[in-house]
């Protein structure tokens, strides 16, 4: 991939929303090679899919978020991508990522609830065969996602002190 198609990346990935019209500016090209090079990149399956990223924590929506680190045994023939296959379909799971480490895949779940998401853990993921063992963590809060930081930080407004 060449720098212009990368150039093209990076400044959707900052904002989705940008327009061809106003990166063929940022980046001194011309509107039309801009079109085609996003059409290229979605026909390639570059880009998978364009999306927001929210604070839920600033929305009545009650969302409990958890990452659990799964240890399993990877099939004979299909390593470990049979297993997550069978974990990433289930449409509680937001995200599956194979690891090196202490782990192999680490899951992230979404529910209603810490008992909803209990409730996959125990009922849909341990069961799995190839499934050794789960660790579930809990996020209480995030402060930062993709790049977008969730703190409204105040300004100081007190006034200086000199001796």
């Amino acid at each position: 991939m060449d720098q212009f198609h990368t150039n093209i990346l990076e400044l959707l990935r900052e904002d989705s929303r940008r327009s061809p019209a106003v990166i063929a500016t940022m980046l001194g090209a011309e509107e039309e090679a801009v079109k085609q090079a996003i059409k290229d990149l979605e026909d390639d399956h570059v880009i998978v899919k364009y999306s927001a990223v929210v604070n839920w924590d600033k929305v009545d929506e009650n969302k409990v978020t958890a990452l659990i680190e799964v240890q399993i045994t990877p099939e004979r023939g299909r390593g470990f991508d049979a297993i997550a296959e069978r974990i990433y379909l289930y449409p509680e799971v937001k995200s599956v990522y194979l690891m090196s480490g202490g782990y192999d895949l680490l899951v992230e779940v979404e529910g209603k609830s810490l008992m909803e998401v209990a409730a996959f853990v125990s009922n849909k993921l341990s069961p799995i065969e190839s499934v050794l063992s789960t660790k579930t963590h809990f996020i209480l809060k995030k402060y930062k996602q993709d790049g977008v930081i969730f703190e409204d930080h105040e300004d100081d407004h007190r006034l200086m002190i000199s001796p």
